[in-house]
């Protein structure tokens, strides 16, 4: 085996995290949401009535209205951001087409920037030019790149069935629990259900996984305090 083919092995073999990037913040915010905002409809309706049935279609209606609008939100943005980067690479080609000396002379004032002295950062330049001068200048001079392209469908996907997922676990709930202890056992079991989401998403992202449980965990209980806190000056009672 040469050097080269021992240095493509390793660099195959490495452990990278950046590539999951767009599916992960996708996935995390749909459970994310889909755990607190139907726990706190849940809760809501709880405090108010002891009739399962009517905490059941609450939690279920929140499913489905929440993961379809989670699903068409992220794809109309992520769209938007598809067409601003389809509209750069068009830009860009036409440029490279029109002008390829200026943009030539771009890309060797970036690598100068970045260090290379004049006559390296020109090498530099024209070499990966030759190579595919679009894919230069949309990596050095836009920081655009396959890893970080825009995939509607894939975060809408990802976050309808991550919604979904975290949306069943109360759903689960107020089918199970007892009916007169309703809203404490969606808001503990809640917090169990962000503590597991936020030690997959650590493990997931290679991120420290006590830090992340915690950041969560916080947030979700400030979100759940607000909606209690709100449904209380509102008149809505623990029965």
């Amino acid at each position: 085996m040469t050097n080269a083919d021992a240095t493509t092995r390793q660099m195959n073999n490495e452990k990278h995290y950046i590539n999951r990037v767009g599916w992960l913040r996708a996935g995390v915010l749909g459970a994310n949401d889909g755990i607190l905002s139907t726990t706190s409809l849940v809760i809501g309706v709880a405090a108010a009535t002891a009739v399962r049935d009517t905490i059941i279609l609450t939690a279920l209606s929140g499913l489905i209205a929440g993961a379809m609008s989670m699903a068409a939100g992220e794809y109309v943005s992520v769209s938007s951001q598809e067409d601003t980067e389809k509209a750069d690479v068009a830009r860009e080609k036409s440029e490279l087409e029109e002008m390829p000396e200026q943009e030539l002379e771009e890309i060797i004032a970036i690598y100068k920037n970045r260090g290379l002295n004049d006559d390296l950062a020109r090498e530099v330049a024209v070499a990966l030019t030759k190579h595919n001068a679009l894919e230069t200048h949309l990596r050095d001079e836009l920081g655009m790149t396959e890893i970080s392209a825009a995939k509607p469908f894939q975060a809408a996907m990802a976050s309808f069935a991550s919604f979904l997922f975290g949306a069943l676990l109360p759903l689960a709930v107020s089918i199970f629990a007892p009916i007169k202890a309703m809203v404490f056992w969606q808001y503990g079991c809640s917090i169990v259900f962000l503590m597991f989401l936020g030690a997959v998403a650590a493990k997931a992202g290679g991120a420290p996984i006590i830090k992340s449980m915690a950041k969560i965990c916080f947030w979700g209980t400030i979100a759940m305090a607000t909606t209690a806190l709100i449904g209380h000056l509102f008149g809505t009672h623990i029965s």
